[in-house]
C-alpha cells in the first residue's frame, strides 16, 4: 500500500530536482564556497546564453532573412531561375561572370554537333540490345525502319570537317577536370594556358596561384572514354536525358557547386594591357593560338551546313531526337558563337548547360515596399534521383519553395531512369513536396515551366494522349493542354497539402525568357516578403 504524503512535506524531500541540488550534509566552508562560485559561474553562462539569443532574435526581427529553396528533376530549369534572381538582384556581378561561361557554351555546342553526328551515321541505324527491348515493351515506338531511314549522303565530309571538335571537347573538359578525384586537386589560373590542355595527357598539373583557392572539376562519367569520333561513338545528350531511340545515353559532364570554375575562365588582366604602346588596340583571348575559340570558327561553316543539310534534319525527325529542346542549345547561333571576339551575352549565359552537383547558395539584399533590405538566400539543389537526399535538412527553416515542372517533358524519360516519364515523375515529385508536414508553413510557387517548347512541340503534331491517355480526346493544342496541367498540379495540392490555406501560386513560365520571368519573379519576390513580415509580426 502506497503511503500517503505528508501535508506538510517540505518540496526538498519530495522533489528529486530539488534534492540533487541540495548542499551535501557535511559540507565544509570551503566546499560550500567552491560550490557557489560554480553554480555562479553557471548562471552567468546560461543568462549569457539567453541574452545572445534574445538578440538574435531581435536582429532577426530588424533584418529578417528570407530562404527560398528551387526544387524540382534535373534540367527542369531551378540553375536558370537561380541565374535570373542573379541578374535581377546582382547585375554587376552576373555581368562580371559572363565570361566565364564562354568554355561552357563552346561544350554545349560541340556536343550538340557530336551527339547529330552520331545520330546520322549509317551505322546508327541498327538499333542496340537495349532499343529492341525497348520497343517490344512498348516503351519507344519505331517511328521508321532501319532500311527506309533517310541517308546523309555528305555524313563523311561532315565526319572528317568536324574531326578536330573530338579532341577540343576532351581539351574543354581537362581544363577543369580533376581526373579521378572527388575533390579539387590544383587551383585555377588566372589566365588559362589552352596549351598545356591540348597534349592528350588529362593529368597535367598547374602551378598553384598565390590566393589559395581550390581548382575547379568536372566529374566525368565512368563510362565516358576519349576515343576517335566514329558512326559507334556514344556521346551525352546535351540536354542531358533523350526522347530517342538514339545511343547517346550516357551521363553529362557535372560541375561540383565547391568548385571555383569561373575563376579559370575570367578575363583577369588579358584584356587591359595593349598590344603595343603605340597603339590603342587591346589584347584578348582571340590571340591566344591556343584558345578554343580559333578550332571552333575553322569548323564554323561545316556546322553550319550539318545544322541546315535536310536529309539530316529529317533523319533527326525519324530517330525522333529535338536537340533544340535540350538545355544549352546554340545551333542556331553558330556564326555568332563561333566568332573570333565571341562575348556571352545575358541570354547565352541563361541558356547554357552545366549540371551542378550539391547545394548552390547565393544571397541576395533586396529592398522590400517600405525600402527595408532583406537578405535573401537562395538554394538550388540537384534534381537527379541521387541528390534528393540532400533536400530534406533545407526543410527546417525555409520560407518559401518555387518548384518547378517542365511540362513539355511529357513524351521523355528521366536520363537517370529510362522507364520513368519525366512528366509522371514531376508529378509524384510534386506531390511528395506539399504533403510533407515539414513545409507546412511554407509559402509554394509552382512554376509550370518550358511552356515556349510546349508550344511548339504540340504545333509540330506531338499528340499528349499518346503519352498520357487520361487525356482523352480533347484539344491538342497549347490554351486547353497548359490548363490540363495547370488544374491537375493545382488540384494534387488541393487534395495531398499538408495545408490548404497556405500561400500558394501557379505560373506558366518560360525561365529563359528574361522579359516575361523578371515579372513573374518581381510578384513572387513582393509575396514572399509579405507572408515573411507577416510572420515575424512586422505588419
Amino acid at each position: 500500500m502506497a503511503r500517503p504524503l505528508e501535508p506538510n512535506r517540505r518540496r526538498s524531500l519530495s522533489d528529486p530536482l530539488a534534492a540533487a541540488l541540495m548542499p551535501p550534509p557535511n559540507e565544509s566552508t570551503a566546499d560550500r564556497e567552491r560550490r557557489l562560485e560554480a553554480e555562479s559561474e553557471a548562471k552567468r553562462v546560461s543568462d549569457g546564453i539567453d541574452e545572445m539569443l534574445r538578440a538574435e532574435k531581435k536582429e532577426k526581427k530588424s533584418k529578417p532573412e528570407i530562404k527560398v529553396l528551387i526544387l524540382g528533376q534535373s534540367e527542369s530549369g531551378k540553375s536558370t531561375t537561380l541565374k535570373q534572381f542573379q541578374l535581377m538582384h546582382a547585375t554587376a556581378a552576373f555581368h562580371a561572370d559572363r565570361i566565364a561561361w564562354r568554355a561552357v557554351i563552346y561544350l554545349n555546342l560541340v556536343r550538340s554537333v557530336r551527339r547529330i553526328l552520331d545520330a546520322v551515321s549509317p551505322e546508327s541505324d541498327q538499333p542496340d540490345e537495349a532499343e529492341d527491348q525497348e520497343i517490344a515493351s512498348g516503351r519507344v515506338i519505331s517511328l521508321t525502319s532501319s532500311s527506309s531511314m533517310t541517308r546523309v549522303a555528305k555524313y563523311p565530309q561532315y565526319r572528317h570537317a568536324l574531326e578536330p571538335l573530338r579532341e577540343l571537347e576532351e581539351r574543354l573538359i581537362r581544363m577543369l577536370s580533376s581526373p579521378n578525384e572527388d575533390e579539387p586537386t590544383h587551383t585555377a589560373p588566372s589566365k588559362p594556358d589552352w596549351s598545356i590542355y591540348a597534349n592528350g595527357n588529362s593529368n597535367t598539373q598547374v602551378t598553384v596561384g598565390k590566393n589559395g583557392r581550390p581548382a575547379p572539376f568536372i566529374t566525368i562519367p565512368p563510362s565516358w572514354t576519349s576515343s576517335p569520333l566514329s558512326p559507334s561513338t556514344s556521346l551525352p545528350s546535351p540536354g542531358g536525358s533523350s526522347n530517342s531511340s538514339s545511343k547517346s545515353k550516357s551521363v553529362e559532364v557535372s560541375v561540383h557547386h565547391t568548385s571555383n570554375w569561373k575563376k579559370a575562365f575570367s578575363l583577369g588582366n588579358r584584356i587591359k594591357s595593349p598590344k603595343s604602346a603605340h597603339t590603342n588596340e587591346i589584347e584578348g583571348w582571340w590571340d591566344d593560338p591556343s584558345d578554343p575559340v580559333h578550332v571552333l570558327n575553322s569548323c564554323a561553316q561545316p556546322m553550319l551546313a550539318l545544322w541546315k543539310d535536310p536529309s539530316v534534319k529529317q533523319r533527326l525527325r525519324e530517330k525522333r531526337i529535338r536537340v533544340e529542346e535540350g538545355s544549352g542549345f546554340f545551333l542556331d547561333e553558330i556564326s555568332r558563337i563561333t566568332a573570333l571576339r565571341y562575348f556571352p551575352s545575358d541570354q547565352d549565359v541563361l541558356k547554357a548547360r552545366l549540371k551542378t552537383t550539391g547545394v548552390v547558395e547565393h544571397s541576395f539584399s533586396i529592398a522590400d515596399s517600405q525600402r527595408r533590405f532583406i537578405t535573401w538566400k537562395i538554394y538550388d539543389v540537384g534534381g537527379a534521383r541521387n541528390q534528393r537526399h540532400a533536400w530534406a535538412p533545407y526543410f527546417e527553416d525555409v520560407n518559401a519553395i518555387i518548384f518547378l515542372a517542365p511540362i513539355s517533358a511529357f513524351d521523355q524519360v528521366l536520363a537517370e531512369a529510362p522507364e520513368v516519364n519525366r512528366l509522371e515523375d514531376s508529378l509524384l515529385l510534386w506531390k511528395s513536396v506539399i504533403s510533407n508536414k515539414l513545409l507546412a508553413h511554407v509559402s509554394i510557387i509552382l512554376f509550370l515551366n518550358k511552356v515556349d517548347l510546349l508550344q511548339a512541340k504540340l504545333k509540330s503534331g506531338v499528340r499528349l494522349s499518346h503519352h498520357m491517355p487520361r487525356y482523352g480526346d480533347r484539344p491538342n493544342d497549347y490554351e486547353n493542354v497548359s490548363l490540363y496541367f495547370y488544374n491537375k498540379f493545382g488540384s494534387i495540392h488541393q487534395t495531398f497539402s499538408s495545408n490548404k490555406d497556405r500561400e500558394f501560386k501557379i505560373h506558366l513560365t518560360s525561365v529563359t525568357d528574361t522579359r516575361r520571368t523578371a515579372t513573374i519573379i518581381q510578384n513572387v519576390r513582393d509575396i514572399i516578403i509579405t507572408v515573411n513580415l507577416k510572420n515575424i509580426h512586422l505588419m
